[in-house]
């Protein structure tokens, strides 16, 4: 192997090592058996949900893992390798993967990695049932909209009860 070579597959696996230190969760997968059409589709369904898919060459990412201190992923990570990298929530990219192997049936999920972290098939498959950031976001505001919106309905009852009690005596005194 030329010096060039050598030079690019480091720069490959720097590459591959800052984008795994700065994700929350990975999720490898074998693509085999996947139509081109499949494939396109699930990476549509990465892009929408804010996750970067990429095909990494085994021994690329054996040493990405190895230089992150990541162990135990030497004999899982054989045959065709993709990684569903997600930067801002840790849900996302298992949450798409498990809906899509529902549906297509053919590929399967090896391991994960989440927060530096190797987790098994059934932990990705729980991290998938949790609700995304964007929905414990939404719940969070609806649950400290709640409050507010009956703070402002009790006090704006006051002088709408007020103004009817007033009305109330008017009418008795005349």
């Amino acid at each position: 192997m030329g010096k060039k070579a050598i030079e690019i597959k480091k720069q490959q696996v720097e590459e591959v090592k800052q984008k795994f230190e700065k994700a929350e969760s990975i999720v490898f997968y074998d693509y085999r058996g996947l139509t081109v059409q499949e494939v396109s589709e699930l990476r549509n369904d990465f892009r929408d949900a804010g996750i970067e898919y990429k095909v990494i060459k085994n021994n690329i990412l054996r040493r990405a893992v190895k230089e992150n201190n990541i162990e135990g992923l030497d004999e899982i990570l054989t045959g065709p390798t993709a990684a569903a990298i997600g930067y801002d929530d840790p849900v996302s990219g298992a949450k798409v993967l498990v809906n899509f192997i529902k549906k297509v049936k053919k590929t399967e999920i090896k391991v994960g990695i989440l927060n530096g972290k190797v987790v098994n098939i059934d932990e990705i498959k729980q991290l998938a049932n949790l609700p995304s950031r964007e929905e414990l976001l939404g719940k969070l505001a609806g649950s400290l909209n709640a409050p507010i919106a009956g703070l402002a309905m009790a006090l704006n009852a006051i002088p709408s009860g007020f103004a009817r009690a007033l009305s109330a005596v008017r009418d008795q005194k005349q």
